[in-house]
């Protein structure tokens, strides 16, 4: 059999691709090296765009609904805003948020295969093959790349990255006196590393606490951590899971296709670069490469990406470099009115930075700062 889509990876993109080709009557398979429901290391904190991507396909399973944010500076001058009316981020764990993802693919029609890794990609002019683990082979007439950074795809396309970080991360359950204490609020701190901060998300019984750096650093940032979870009262409590992670963001450069091969999500480097938020990028970008994949438009996704996704990537790599330079004036500007009200914008996926950009006091700020 030739399938019309071959996706792999069976993430946030890999399942928004899945979904797209599917509903679009493309004959679609989603290759996946684990098995769902998995655990997944991320914080889990879903804005606004991420919502609006999954709400057509799936009802987001929320561990905690966030209206409130404590900001520290490396521990120090503490301020606490509450957004009224609403919420500012919805909280998820992943083994929980994927699994609906999945559901949905494959309410679509996509045929999903677990505990199947891929060990490489050939072309020829009719299509791919990709080469599994046991020795067979599939055959498709697109191919979607969603399995990460380190995966194959990424290297048959030759995706290049500009920023590499490192990201560690505690899953910590809590008792019910501190649940109590965390629930509707989180906590990020701007971290002693150029660029770095740290965060607590509150999960229902579990807190997720962690911290992100660039690459190259891993001891300060381990120690970061360590610092972090001892300041919060934390250090006595035994975590569910211990666990670090690379993400790495796409050179401007980059290529999103090569032949019959389109990257998606983390695979493609897609993702906000001072956040390091991902999931909004893996979402949409896995559906325009499924729907591409699935019409045989693929320079399309080439273009869609560029107008809609690189644009707000471009204008974090200039928030992140100020950011790095001069976090305490980041911290003071958080406080006043006109930078909380960005903050929750963002948040709540009602302007983008891209677009926050464009505002002349903002570039004026950014120039200062740079």
């Amino acid at each position: 059999m030739i399938w019309d889509v071959a996706v792999i990876g069976a993430g946030p993109a890999g399942l928004s691709a899945a979904f797209a080709a599917a509903q679009a009557g493309a004959r679609t398979v989603v290759l996946e090296k684990s098995e769902h429901p998995r655990y997944k290391t991320c914080g889990g904190g879903l804005i606004g765009t991420s919502l609006a991507a999954a709400a057509a396909r799936i009802e987001v399973p929320a561990d905690d609904r966030v209206d409130r944010v404590t900001f520290t500076a490396d521990g120090r001058r503490e301020f606490t805003r509450r957004h009224r009316p609403g919420q500012l981020l919805t909280m998820v764990r992943r083994e929980e948020f994927d699994d609906r993802l999945r559901g949905a693919a494959v309410g679509a029609g996509a045929v999903l295969r677990q505990r199947i890794a891929v060990r490489g990609i050939e072309q020829d002019p009719d299509g791919v093959r990709v080469r599994l683990a046991d020795g067979t082979e599939l055959r498709a007439r697109v191919a979607v790349g969603a399995d990460g950074s380190a995966g194959v795809t990424a290297r048959q396309v030759g995706v290049e990255y500009a920023q590499v970080d490192l990201g560690l991360e505690l899953e910590i359950p809590i008792p019910a006196p501190l649940q109590q204490r965390w629930r509707g609020r989180l906590l990020l701190d701007w971290g002693p590393l150029p660029g770095s901060y740290a965060w607590v998300f509150p999960k229902g019984d579990r807190l997720t606490v962690g911290v992100i750096a660039a690459r190259g650093e891993g001891e300060r940032t381990r120690r970061y951590l360590r610092r972090f979870v001892e300041r919060l009262g934390l250090s006595g409590l035994e975590p569910a899971h211990d666990s670090g992670h690379l993400t790495r963001c796409r050179a401007d450069d980059s290529p999103l296709r090569h032949g019959r091969v389109l990257v998606a999500g983390d695979a493609a480097g897609l993702l906000e670069p001072w956040t390091r938020e991902g999931i909004s990028f893996a979402l949409r970008s896995g559906a325009l490469a499924g729907a591409a994949a699935a019409g045989g438009d693929l320079d399309g996704y080439v273009r869609a990406v560029h107008d809609q996704l690189v644009p707000p990537m471009r204008a974090g790599h200039r928030i992140l470099a100020a950011f790095s330079r001069h976090p305490q004036v980041f911290h003071t500007a958080l406080a006043t009115p006109p930078g909380w009200r960005m903050f929750t914008a963002f948040c709540r996926g009602e302007t983008s930075f891209d677009r926050t950009l464009e505002r002349r006091r903002v570039r004026a700020a950014l120039a200062l700062l740079g």
